[in-house]
């Protein structure tokens, strides 16, 4: 097995090639062109940081907003320098490249800003979202033929957890992003990277296939984030926001590793008379990808305008979890000015990484630790939607995916017609909706029940209420009810429970202290049982 670079661009120099336009060749015709390119890059990236910056009335926004737009020069003077310095472009393409992930993470903490101001704030709008739309593709297929909703590609039920998936999808690509940096600086000094070569036993290959996983998982997770949210941020304009993002991430990504595969492995072009091989391995890929910053510098004027966060910009409103909650919309308010002099603090607080790495380590410990304790959330809770209220009413889960249903079952469609009062028969008349339920209630039993009598005890005579107190120390009421009567007891009669009065007071009255009155209750049980169960006094009584 060689292991041996074969050719790297360390020991080659461009230098007797042809010239293509007047007196200069394609690598000096590159460098004019990449300046130009990179001037405008930078000219109309940090205007609008700038701008940015003067008018930081909403610093959780716009600090994402100005890494976001820092981007734009880093791709631009990396990709110049690689045409310059080709001989060392390792260097200053993993640079870019690891700046590419903060600018990923930045991007999804821009749009998890606009849907509330703080984290949880954002978890309180997530464990109540409704409802979660499924997986795009390709993770939808993967669901239908890897066990559908109770397989590992299900849609989440929660809100709140898609969130964390979708978190963790993100803030992952960052650690791998510098963890693939370092990987490429140590492995080239040690003469192991080899970017002209593809062969498994150099560090490029290995470094490529792992950043090409994590960077479709995250930009996978940034557009589903996107679909899921698309209207309720329409304010926002989301799409040219993903559009710019995810172009920036495609053209400086994919088309290097096209051209990488063309030129090392399929040998579509090879070095000739007018194109060096670094020419091809470097300069190509960098110079389309100046070009492409400077026009990524303007369409970033539109998709992130700093006017909306002038102090008399319009209002705008963070969006509902729930449309069907009826709950109005919170305002986004503009705060005072926070960029200091000539927008210097809002520059320093872009800079500041701190958040994405308390974010990382947020994810990784729900990932390892919170995952397992997810269903306690009260989004896995059941909801009012879930339940199925129409009459009559069904067992709960007889609707959702999974749940068993018995209407096939003739003794369950049997009990639902004797106990529900519905016609035996598709053209029989339907009874009213409680005609059943009263035809089979059974009668108001007494209460509470009696106990059944002892040995030592005449069942026919007047027994006291047996409470761990003696009688002597309940409170005493007068003959209106009220307390303050000299001295009263309840005895219960089992002759007074056949009489005509009924439900959880019957057979009980009132024993004064001097003697006993059989029969009769006072003003208050009266009241009471007149609102419990109705005026049940016989006609002709006085009240």
């Amino acid at each position: 097995m060689n292991l041996t670079c074969n050719s790297t661009l360390e020991d080659m120099r461009i230098g007797s090639e042809e010239k293509i336009a007047g007196s200069l060749t394609f690598h000096q015709l590159a460098l004019i062109i990449a300046g130009s390119s990179t001037v405008i890059a930078y000219v109309a990236s940090f205007y609008l940081m700038w701008q940015h910056a003067l008018n930081y009335t909403k610093p959780f926004e716009q600090r994402h907003i100005i890494r976001i737009l820092f981007m734009v020069p880093v791709y631009a003077t990396s990709a110049f320098l690689c045409i310059w310095y080709y001989w060392h472009a390792v260097y200053f393409q993993v640079i870019s490249d690891c700046y590419e992930a903060f600018a990923i993470a930045s991007f999804f903490a821009l749009l998890c800003h606009y849907v509330a101001p703080d984290l949880h704030d954002q978890k309180e709008f997530f464990r109540n979202m409704r409802p979660v739309k499924p997986w795009v593709l390709p993770v939808n297929w993967f669901a239908k033929c890897c066990g559908g909703e109770r397989g590992p590609w299900r849609t989440p039920q929660s809100g709140l957890t898609w969130f964390n998936i979708i978190w963790i999808g993100i803030y992952h690509y960052c650690f791998i992003r510098v963890a693939m940096t370092i990987t490429a600086v140590v492995t080239q000094y040690f003469d192991r990277y080899c970017e002209s070569s593809n062969s498994p036993v150099f560090a490029h290959i290995w470094v490529i296939v792992i950043e090409c996983i994590a960077v479709t998982i995250a930009m996978y997770c940034v557009i589903q984030f996107y679909v899921q949210l698309r209207e309720p941020l329409t304010e926002h304009k989301p799409f040219l926001k993903v559009l710019a993002i995810k172009l920036v991430i495609f053209l400086s990504f994919w088309q290097t590793i096209a051209i990488s595969l063309g030129t090392s492995t399929l040998h579509i072009v090879n070095p000739n008379a007018v194109l060096a091989y670094p020419d091809l391995k470097v300069g190509i890929p960098s110079l389309m990808l100046c070009v492409e910053m400077a026009l990524f510098g303007i369409l970033h004027l539109w998709a992130f305008p700093y006017a909306p966060y002038k102090e008399n910009a319009p209002t705008t409103f963070y969006p509902v979890p729930d449309p069907s909650m009826g709950v109005p919309p919170r305002e986004n308010e503009h705060g005072p000015k926070k960029g200091g002099f000539m927008g210097l603090k809002a520059f320093g607080d872009a800079l500041n990484l701190w958040d994405v790495i308390k974010a990382f380590g947020r994810g990784m410990r729900w990932l390892f630790v919170g995952v397992k304790s997810r269903h306690q959330d009260p989004s896995y809770q059941t909801k009012p939607e879930d339940m199925d209220t129409s009459y009559p009413m069904k067992p709960y889960g007889a609707n959702r995916p999974g749940g068993k249903s018995t209407d096939h079952l003739p003794i369950a469609s049997e009990f639902r017609r004797s106990a529900f009062g519905l016609p035996k028969a598709p053209g029989d008349p339907v009874h009213e909706e409680s005609a059943g339920l009263i035809t089979h209630a059974q009668p108001n039993p007494a209460s509470p029940p009696r106990p059944q009598a002892g040995p030592y005890q005449d069942p026919r005579q007047p027994q006291f209420y047996d409470y761990p107190t003696a009688p002597g120390a309940y409170a005493p009421y007068d003959a209106r009810g009220d307390i303050g009567a000299a001295s009263s007891r309840y005895d219960y009669d089992p002759s007074e429970a056949q009489g005509n009065q009924t439900g959880s007071t019957a057979g009980w009255s009132e024993q004064p202290h001097g003697g006993a009155r059989q029969g009769q209750r006072t003003s208050t049980q009266v009241h009471v049982g007149n609102a419990l169960w109705g005026d049940r006094t016989p006609q002709g009584t006085a009240r």
